[in-house]
C-alpha cells in the first residue's frame, strides 16, 4: 500500500493499447502507481515509459494472462516488489469471431482462457491480499456483447457474460472486507480493433447506437478511475454499460 492513502498500487491487464492504455494513464493521472501488464513487452513498456516521462509512476511486465501459472508467478513477484496491489483492472481480451458451426475448439478455448479465466486467476492471486488489508477495488472490463449477445461472437459473449457473473459473485464474497468488485461493459469504442472495420460496418453498427456514434477510450477510463476511487466505496456488484444506449 502507498504511504499516501489516496494513492494506491494499481495493476491493469491489456495495458499496451486501446482501452487498457487509457485506463493505465487515467489511474496514473489520479496519482496511483500503475503496473502495466500485456503479453507484448514492447507495448506495455512504451505505455509505462510514457507515464513516467509525463510525471507519473508506472512499471511494465510482460505476462501471458492466458497462462494461469504465469499469472500466479507475476502476481507473487509484483506483490513482493510493490506490496499489496489494491486496484486491479482486468481488461485483457482477444476476439476470434465466427459463427458457432464454424468455430474451432481452439478459437473457443483461447477466448475463454484469455478473457475470462485470466480474470479468475488475477482476482484469486490479488484478491486475498486486498481482503487482508481491508481495502480494494476490482474492475472487470466486460462488453455490451456480454449483456445482449452478438451473432458470430459466441466465445466472446460467453466470456464477457461470465465476467459479469464472476463480478457479482466476488462482490458478495469480498464485501465484508471492504473490497468492491464492479464491471464496465463498453459498447463500440474507437480503438485499433474498431479501426479495422470498414466504413460500411461502422455505419451499420451506428444504427444500433441511440447516440449514433462510437465512444472514445476516455469514456471508459473515466468511469474506471471513478470506480477505483474512495468516492465509489459504496458501489459494488454493479455493471456499468458505457455503450451510447445500446443495452437500454
Amino acid at each position: 500500500m502507498s504511504e499516501d492513502p489516496s494513492t494506491r498500487i494499481a495493476l491493469v491487464t491489456g495495458a499496451g493499447r486501446g482501452i487498457g492504455k487509457a485506463i493505465a494513464e487515467a489511474l496514473a493521472d489520479a496519482g496511483h502507481t500503475v503496473l502495466c501488464i500485456s503479453k507484448n513487452p514492447t507495448s506495455c513498456g512504451a505505455v509505462a515509459d510514457a507515464i513516467n516521462q509525463s510525471g507519473g509512476k508506472a512499471h511494465a511486465l510482460a505476462v501471458d494472462v492466458a497462462d494461469g501459472n504465469a499469472v500466479a508467478e507475476a502476481a507473487a513477484e509484483l506483490s513482493k516488489e510493490h506490496g499489496t496491489i489494491e486496484i486491479l483492472v482486468n481488461n485483457a481480451g482477444i476476439t476470434r469471431d465466427g459463427l458457432l458451426f464454424r468455430m474451432s475448439d481452439e478459437d473457443w478455448d483461447s477466448v475463454i482462457q484469455t478473457n475470462l479465466t485470466s480474470c479468475f486467476h488475477w482476482c484469486r492471486a490479488l484478491g486475498r491480499p486486498m481482503t487482508r488489508s481491508r481495502w480494494g477495488r476490482i474492475v472487470n472490463i466486460s462488453s455490451v456483447t456480454g449483456v445482449v449477445g452478438n451473432a458470430g461472437q459466441a466465445n466472446y459473449a460467453a466470456a464477457k457474460s461470465g465476467m459479469i457473473g464472476l463480478t457479482k459473485t466476488l462482490a458478495k464474497e469480498f464485501a465484508g472486507r471492504n473490497v468492491t468488485v464492479n464491471a464496465v461493459a463498453p459498447g463500440f469504442i474507437q480503438t485499433d480493433m474498431t479501426e479495422g472495420l470498414s466504413d460500411e460496418v461502422k455505419e451499420a453498427a451506428s444504427k444500433f447506437i441511440p447516440l449514433k456514434r462510437f465512444g472514445v477510450v476516455e469514456d471508459i477510463s473515466h468511469i474506471v478511475e471513478f470506480l477505483c476511487s474512495p468516492k465509489a466505496g459504496y458501489i459494488t456488484g454493479q455493471v456499468f454499460s458505457v455503450d451510447g444506449g445500446m443495452a437500454m
